[in-house]
């Protein structure tokens, strides 16, 4: 045994730490930690202002920012992006914005187009569907400052500005559709009394719908009257709007001020991450928690008191006779440990679920101290990946180990089941869902090269690691069961309503549902509505406490099980913790019709085949937190009992 342990230390260290190594190094570079890589500007400095997706809260599609005749550069220049930046579907590009740094510029002319029948279209289609521009300065997002009437001086921050309004003239009730083509920039910078540099720490735009005119013909040099320089006429409302419609002129204008803040630069997210009112979601979080630790404590004292009083009472036993007429969970220890109907698809389970937890826990672990901050955009998305495809020699070692405990032979046939299966099923649901998406001409669709590099990844990494997992898993001795197996199974009682297992199943998911349905609704909304989420350190608590109630919750209704005499607990366990994805996969089926305004029938595929993805992987996580709980607990107990 103690030269497979060392086997197994060695392979894993071979594989592992240069891969980590690797992924460290590459960290180092990509990662943001906040503080630690500002960018000083001189008085001067040109400021690059790049241009990112358009996105709605209506339909979930993103599109890039060149897909609506907006004015573009000489050149349009994609920025370089990472694995789950493309996921994401951003498409970073640069823009003809001029920006130096506290240089103002009031009324600058950026182009001016004319409408036809299918531009005109296109934004009127994108203003019925509530779209947004977002751009991008200094790694900053463009905000719209909102003040909130409810409260004094208080200012919530809306990502990205729209791309235009519907409304009405006076004294008429036909609706027109407006764009804000003037946008009056603020860029706010952090100044070094001492060097003289900046570094920026706020990027705010309020946007205008404005119909300029100017005198004669137009030239390179006209002169607007609405927006001049010259005269000090800026743009302070929309009273007469700039209309979409066919064969109507359009001059895109934009102005720059620069104001100095005392904000510094380690700080400037934090007006972005405190964009909700809070103290709602800290108040419903800590009461959650306490409901659910209340819970666990009473579950713990029970659990231990009746156990306790169980294992002595069947030790006190002198005579064959009093055993006989003992029941409980004790008689059925020739056939607790019987392997399970479908082992081999529980062993698949078990190993998924083990990869899905170590990938879960280094992730939140990263994202604790800061290196998946918004900043890096898509950073969470490629550690999720990047750390899947390693744990996957976790996953082939967990399910070895299983297999072999159930006499199964064919470790490699199991070894790529276990790399195969759940991949390949939410692949499917992806594809199914990137072809809908690619239908739509959407940014959001993932291009062939990076689909291409998904594969590559799960056959190329994820498949070997599993195999060589799985090798060394399978090459350490058998677990061995605390008491035999007899040879003839044990008929089971029939069993109480109760104790049927569709209901104790369904019964179980509730509690770990519980823990989480709170933090779930921020998560949703964070996903959704297109909003920053960066309360990690709370949902890492929240993580400890679901991995804490589905443990108990499932070892309490095992305990029950087989009290009642019932031995069949392999699956159940895993089920029992499990059956919270349906709540879960219920609670999003009622956020999407209480909370969404999704109204499109693409958009509403989207959404419930991503949630379904989520919930299939929540299954999986939670399943095998109560199979290992169930699977420590009952081997706990039989090795505690004098067995004749």
């Amino acid at each position: 045994m103690e030269s497979g342990s060392r086997s197994m230390h060695r392979l894993t260290a071979i594989i592992i730490w240069p891969i980590l190594f690797l992924f460290l190094s590459h960290a180092a570079h990509c990662f943001y930690l906040p503080g630690v890589a500002p960018e000083d500007f001189q008085k001067g400095d040109p400021l690059k202002v790049k241009v990112n997706k358009l996105t709605s809260i209506k339909t979930q599609l993103p599109y890039s920012y060149y897909s609506l005749p907006f004015c573009p550069p000489e050149k349009i220049v994609d920025s370089a992006e990472n694995l789950g930046e493309v996921l994401r579907g951003d498409r970073i590009e640069n823009s003809p914005y001029v920006f130096k740094m506290r240089e103002p510029h009031m009324c600058t002319i950026l182009c001016r187009i004319t409408l036809d029948a299918k531009t005109a279209k296109q934004f009127k289609e994108k203003i019925d569907d509530e779209y947004r521009v977002n751009m991008i300065l200094d790694n900053l997002p463009l905000v719209v400052p909102i003040r909130r009437l409810d409260q004094d001086s208080s200012t919530v921050y809306q990502l990205g500005y729209h791309v235009g309004l519907k409304g009405q003239y006076s004294g008429s009730k036909e609706e027109k559709y407006f764009i804000h083509n003037h946008l009056a920039f603020t860029v706010r910078y952090h100044r070094d009394p001492q060097t003289d540099s900046a570094r920026i720490v706020g990027f705010e735009v309020k946007p205008y719908s404005i119909k300029h005119e100017y005198e004669g013909k137009w030239n390179e040099k006209s002169r607007l009257t609405t927006c001049d320089p010259h005269n000090k006429r800026t743009v302070v409302n929309s009273n007469t709007p700039q209309e979409v419609e066919a064969k109507k002129e359009i001059i895109f204008t934009y102005d720059v001020e620069y104001q100095e803040s005392d904000v510094k630069w380690a700080s400037r997210w934090d007006a972005y991450l405190l964009m909700n009112d809070d103290q709602i979601h800290w108040f419903s979080i800590v009461n959650s928690l306490m409901i659910v630790l209340f819970l666990s404590g009473m579950v713990a004292m029970i659990m231990l008191r009746t156990l306790y009083r169980d294992i002595s009472r069947y030790n006190e036993l002198e005579t064959q006779e009093e055993a006989q007429e003992e029941t409980g969970w004790k008689l059925v220890h020739g056939d607790v440990f019987r392997p399970p109907s479908n082992s081999d698809l529980l062993c698949v389970y078990v190993g998924t679920g083990v990869q899905f937890l170590g990938m879960v826990l280094v992730t939140m672990i990263f994202a604790v101290f800061g290196f998946l901050s918004p900043s890096n955009r898509g950073g969470l998305m490629t550690a999720m990946l990047l750390l899947w495809v390693f744990m996957g020699i976790f996953a082939g070692y967990a399910s070895a180990r299983l297999y072999k405990m159930f006499k199964g032979a064919e470790w490699k046939k199991l070894a790529f089941r276990t790399a195969c299966m759940f991949p390949g099923i939410v692949f499917a649901i992806f594809f199914v869902l990137n072809a809908i998406i690619w239908g739509q001409k959407s940014s959001g669709a993932v291009p062939f090269g990076t689909m291409f590099a998904l594969v590559l990844m799960w056959f190329g990494i994820s498949v070997p690691l599993v195999f060589v997992g799985g090798y060394v898993g399978f090459k350490k001795p058998a677990i061995e069961d605390p008491v035999k197996t007899n040879k003839i199974p044990r008929q089971i009682p029939e069993q109480a309503w109760y104790m049927n297992p569709t209901f104790s199943i369904l019964i179980g998911g509730i509690l770990p549902f519980g823990a989480v349905f709170i933090e779930l609704f921020f998560i949703l909304t964070s996903i959704w509505l297109n909003q920053f989420y960066y309360i990690f350190g709370f949902l890492f608590l929240v993580f400890i406490i679901l991995l804490i109630t589905c443990a108990e919750i499932t070892i309490v209704l095992c305990y029950f099980q087989l009290c009642s005499e019932d031995y069949q607990w392999w699956w159940r366990s895993y089920l029992t913790s499990g059956s919270s994805a349906l709540y879960l996969f219920l609670y999003a089926t009622f956020y999407f019709f209480t909370k969404l305004e999704i109204t499109k029938l693409v958009s509403g595929l989207l959404y419930f085949g991503y949630m379904l993805i989520a919930s299939y992987a929540f299954f999986v996580l939670t399943g095998t937190i109560g199979f290992y709980a169930c699977f420590w607990f009952t081997r706990l107990i039989y090795s505690s009992v004098k067995i004749d």
